[in-house]
């Protein structure tokens, strides 16, 4: 799904959800600028998904149209079958991967990253009966699927033999800083090819 589109979808979730959003609490809630956050609803209105409508206090009220609904629902069925593209594709990798490292009796993997990729990749570790020895990331002290979250300048501390780098982004900017941390290339395992 392109990010156009999850734009346009978030847009109309959010109003769907609370009709009196304002120009900057919808912003907000997009994590995108306030003259952005017009102009999609500009587009919106001329596309007939949205109207707008005078509120009390001079202040404008968006309601999605029934052709807004639609489209809302077209979206949704598209985003969920974008991510249950992007499951297999994570989930098959995966299982590829880790395929060299399957005949060693006590493989020990460990994750980096807390993201929507890192949910993916321990979904598939489940399926293949493997529990993450450790789950990293930039920063400790959280906890991610009830497990710690440790740095990962405390990798040295932590025995694994692969280290998935759980992102859909490029990784080669990830992959430099985490053999800049004393990872050897070896033992990474890419999510996404480079």
């Amino acid at each position: 799904m392109n990010p156009e589109a999850r734009r346009e979808l978030d847009l109309l979730e959010s109003l769907a959800n609370d009709a009196q959003l304002t120009q900057r609490r919808l912003a907000g809630k997009l994590g995108i600028a306030l003259g952005l956050t017009n102009l999609y609803l500009k587009r919106m209105v001329h596309k007939g998904y949205v109207k707008c409508v005078n509120g009390r206090a001079n202040k404008l009220l968006y309601v999605i149209t029934p052709s807004g609904m639609a489209e809302k629902t077209r979206l949704t069925y598209e985003f969920m079958d974008y991510s249950l593209s992007l499951y297999r594709g994570a989930r098959s990798r995966v299982r590829v991967l880790l395929e060299p490292f399957s005949r060693k009796q006590s493989l020990r993997v460990a994750i980096y990253g807390t993201g929507e990729a890192a949910e993916v990749t321990y979904l598939c570790l489940k399926e293949l009966h493997v529990q993450p020895t450790a789950i990293f990331n930039l920063e400790s002290g959280s906890t991610f699927l009830n497990m710690p979250v440790l740095s990962i300048e405390e990798h040295a501390s932590v025995p694994f033999d692969v280290l998935i780098v759980a992102t859909f982004d490029r990784p080669a900017a990830l992959v430099s800083e985490l053999e800049a941390k004393g990872i050897v290339r070896e033992k990474l395992v890419l999510l996404r090819e480079p």
